[in-house]
């Protein structure tokens, strides 16, 4: 079974052209030699940018010399008004110093005091769709979106998404998205500082709605610390921790862009491989009711019970396979601080090089049939030989996401919960069509059909809904 994926351009195209292509989708703005290519070079009159599939090349960016290729500043150019100096965005000694604050409420035992959040979002949203599961077709996109929202509000404020506060900052991050405020004219030409960037009058709104927002959850939790009445999640553990080198912690500024990264690639990427997970799993029968008969362990249901996420296997390996084929953020963007050679070629300092999940998770010489929906490859040594060359759906290195960990806890258990509660059909004449803008969604949405299974005793099903 072979999921859609997007038509590639014609391998030459006019600058123009492209821009177009590039503002209606980042993946089919681009060519389909890139899923065979080691290496790609790309020229316009303002810059040159590399593509880059082979892991040697891969390996040296991310994890042997991170340093000579930091983050590239066009990549934030269409980002800043809502991110700010976000550690998504920075680099040098300023990410270090972020990073050195935000990684000790990741680690460890931090993982397993958030599951019980994950765990009633995911019971929460149960119960929203059982409402509404009748066979009628749905679009799993905007639920998945909200179902991750309350996830990330619960392990950050304590706050469920039905909360004022929070249900507005999702309204607005939805508003955003739709802004596409990643396409700016900053991230194709060589502007200076000081040149406006116009940014649409949309992005600006909702960046700063987004924002008063934050600053107002934050500015609430700064006075429940003081009081000593703040809750232990993770807004908690990251504002008081301070950087172990200068004793100095994050101040309400910086803590509202930390936060607004945290949420939109928590809650959005999230989302994505929920949604494409679902749709996968629609596809596959025999492989949704693996998921299903092995969710038998959450029927206990009544209280979060960390130790079932290493029984969910079969719902590890469909997430991380939709993860490969649909990965959240399609490309990472990096500029080189030094001349360098790449296979061959000379790499001058301030050229891009870019590394591109979506490719490299699809290339024919380094995996076998790419584009097939086989969740068993995880278990072969092929694809486990294959992970660890060419599968960077986190980044690695020391830029990986700090959450990675939290994900690929959320996903599975999120993922076991909908499928022991409802039977997943596709739709007929609304296959969804990939496309990346943010991350990578539907351009149509995700259509599919949900039919309740019989729920027994105990199962979490019927205690969420008993209990609304």
């Amino acid at each position: 079974m072979r999921p859609p994926k997007p038509v590639p351009r014609p391998d030459r195209v006019s600058l123009l052209h492209y821009l177009r292509l590039f503002r209606r989708d980042i993946l089919s703005a681009q060519p389909a030699r890139l899923y065979h290519a080691w290496m790609a070079e790309f020229r316009t009159p303002f810059f040159r940018s590399f593509l880059c599939n082979d892991p040697e090349l891969v390996n040296r960016v991310l994890k042997e010399a991170p340093a000579d290729f930091p983050k590239s500043d066009r990549l934030g150019e269409g980002l800043r008004p809502l991110l700010g100096n976000s550690v998504f965005l920075t680099n040098g000694a300023t990410w270090e110093r972020q990073r050195r604050i935000i990684n000790p409420a990741f680690e460890g035992g931090r993982l397993h005091e958030t599951f019980p959040a994950m765990w009633e979002a995911g019971r929460a949203c149960v119960a929203r769709l059982r409402a509404r599961a009748d066979g009628t077709p749905l679009d799993i996109e905007p639920e998945t979106s909200h179902v991750a929202a309350d996830v990330i509000f619960r392990t950050l404020f304590s706050l469920p998404i039905e909360d004022e506060t929070a249900a507005a900052t999702f309204r607005e991050f939805q508003a955003h998205q739709r802004a596409q405020p990643i396409l700016n004219l900053g991230a194709f030409l060589p502007l200076p500082q000081w040149f406006p960037r116009f940014h649409s009058r949309r992005t600006r709104k909702t960046a700063r709605r987004i924002r008063a927002l934050i600053s107002g959850l934050t500015a609430r939790r700064t006075a429940e610390i003081a009081a000593g009445t703040a809750p232990d999640d993770l807004a908690t553990k990251i504002m008081t921790t301070p950087d172990p080198d200068t004793g100095i912690g994050f101040d309400t500024a910086e803590m509202v862009d930390q936060v607004a990264i945290f949420f939109l690639a928590g809650h959005e990427t999230s989302a994505s491989a929920l949604a494409w997970s679902l749709y996968l799993l629609a596809l596959s029968p025999e492989w949704q009711e693996r998921v299903a008969a092995e969710a038998a362990v959450l029927d206990d249901g009544t209280r979060a019970d960390f130790a079932v996420l290493g029984q969910l296997r079969s719902s590890r390996a469909v997430f991380r396979e939709a993860l490969r084929l649909y990965p959240p953020v399609p490309m990472m963007v990096r500029e080189s601080r030094c001349p360098v050679k790449f296979r061959d070629r000379d790499v001058r300092a301030g050229d891009q090089v870019v590394l591109s999940p979506w490719h490299l998770h699809r290339h024919d010489r380094l995996w076998t049939d790419p584009d097939l929906f086989d969740p068993s490859r995880w278990d072969s040594a092929a694809g486990r030989e294959s992970a660890r060359a060419a599968y960077i759906p986190f980044s690695a290195g020391p830029r990986v996401c700090p959450g990675a960990g939290f994900a690929m806890a959320e996903g599975p258990l999120l993922l076991s919960m909908l499928v022991r509660a409802f039977r997943i059909g596709t739709v007929t004449g609304h296959d969804p069509v990939p496309a990346a803008h943010l991350t990578v969604r539907s351009a149509n949405g995700i259509w599919l059909q949900l039919t309740p299974r019989d729920p027994t005793p105990g199962d979490p099903v019927r205690t969420a809904t008993e209990e609304r």
